[in-house]
């Protein structure tokens, strides 16, 4: 990868932000990586995920996610604060938010007007279940998609109960489908010269996830039946050994998906016979004795050290990887290495370590900055873009409107 921090492939895009929480915060992140200019739009009291508080934990999210970006207050309650959003979606490019349905029209900014304004515009939307449909208008958390979509029915133990992805799954996996679909747009842009609707519901990015559990789901045949949790086994309980297994100071995932692999196992182990045992020498057969399988990894791995382990079985080529603290990761050297993971300082949290983009291009190197502070960017933004004064800015703070 090249050092240009100069431009990026979105340079010359600007992005008006309405985005909260971790959705549509995220597709913008992106953008502003990716050479993009992002004017993230807060009420006067800050958008909800800044409103946990300026502390250690419940604002990192918020530093982190709005990295490199700019930052005005705007009052849509206020007629003129209305207006001003409106004259700001005039000179954009891009016009993002994740309100849920009806709720940005009932306050008087409406899809089909600003593009009727700003033909060029892109308008993206994201929200749980997307602005058509039965369950439209049903308030959708990361929380809830995941109910909804079957990801806690999926996930945890067979004997226990159902439990949420510790990944915030429907916000990030909706904010990288509203990604695709903002870029794609602009594509299509290039091409016809006019601006589009785009919009992404989470349940929608949420559900190929599944792939795994849907296997197994239509692997028993027709009709409504329930599929029980597989834990750490295969979700679609087609692959052994396919867990995670305990060693003397931790545990170590494993997966063998070739019958290759499991030989290479069996040499690691020092059990190669068992290559050739007629239970286990195809993946069907050590799918049919899958606790079988498991029981003779388990009681070889336990008396063993998780690096040494993990370090005998990439030297044979078996996939594999210790189980690691968010810690380990946080100061992984191989994320530090690739620029993915970038240590910033926070004019309010101090030292942060923050996500840069996975997205690569070659020729050009991110700059990362720390996340603005409320409405830092009032007079640069509305004094540039909008030509505003210094008397009417004073007179929008004034009466609340920014």
């Amino acid at each position: 990868m090249g050092t240009d921090v100069g431009r990026g492939p979105l340079s010359g895009i600007t992005v008006v932000d309405l985005g909260q929480i971790y959705n549509a915060p995220y597709a913008t992140l992106l953008m502003a990586l990716a050479g993009a200019e992002v004017v993230k739009v807060e009420p006067p009291a800050g958008e909800n995920l800044r409103g946990r508080g300026r502390k250690a934990g419940a604002a990192a999210p918020f530093a982190m996610l709005n990295s490199s970006k700019r930052a005005v207050t705007l009052n849509l309650k206020h007629p003129e604060g209305v207006e001003l959003l409106v004259e700001l979606a005039d000179r954009a490019d891009v016009f993002v938010e994740n309100y849920r349905p009806g709720v940005l029209a009932r306050l008087g900014v409406v899809a089909d007007d600003l593009l009727e304004r700003n033909p060029r515009l892109v308008y993206a939307s994201s929200s749980g279940y997307g602005s058509w449909g039965p369950y439209r208008d049903l308030p959708a958390m990361d929380l809830t998609v995941q109910a909804m979509a079957g990801v806690m029915a999926a996930t945890g133990f067979p004997d226990g109960e159902p439990v949420k992805a510790g990944a915030a799954l429907g916000d990030f996996l909706g904010g990288i489908h509203l990604y695709g679909a903002i870029v794609t747009a602009l594509y299509q842009r290039e091409r016809t010269g006019q601006g589009a609707k785009v919009e992404v519901a989470m349940l929608d990015a949420v559900y190929p996830s599944l792939m795994s559990s849907l296997g197994l789901y239509f692997g028993q045949g027709d009709g409504h039946h329930a599929v029980a949790r597989t834990g750490n086994h295969h979700s679609g309980m087609a692959e052994a050994p396919y867990n995670v297994y305990p060693v003397r100071d931790g545990r170590v995932a494993l997966i063998c998906v070739t019958d290759a692999h499991w030989r290479s196992l069996t040499e690691a182990m020092g059990m190669p016979e068992l290559a050739k045992d007629a239970r286990y020498s195809t993946r069907v057969d050590r799918v049919a004795h899958m606790e079988d399988v498991d029981d003779l990894v388990r009681a070889w791995s336990a008396g063993l050290a998780r690096d040494d382990m993990v370090a005998r079985l990439q030297a044979s080529g078996v996939p594999c990887a210790p189980v690691r603290e968010l810690d380990e990761v946080v100061h992984d050297a191989h994320l530090h290495a690739r620029g993915m993971l970038r240590e910033l300082v926070d004019p309010d949290l101090g030292p942060l370590v923050v996500p840069a983009s996975p997205l690569r291009f070659d020729g050009f190197e991110p700059e990362v900055t720390a996340s603005p502070r409320l409405g830092e960017h009032n007079d640069e933004v509305y004094g540039t873009w909008l030509g505003i004064g210094p008397d009417r800015l004073a007179e929008l703070r004034e009466k609340g409107v920014i």
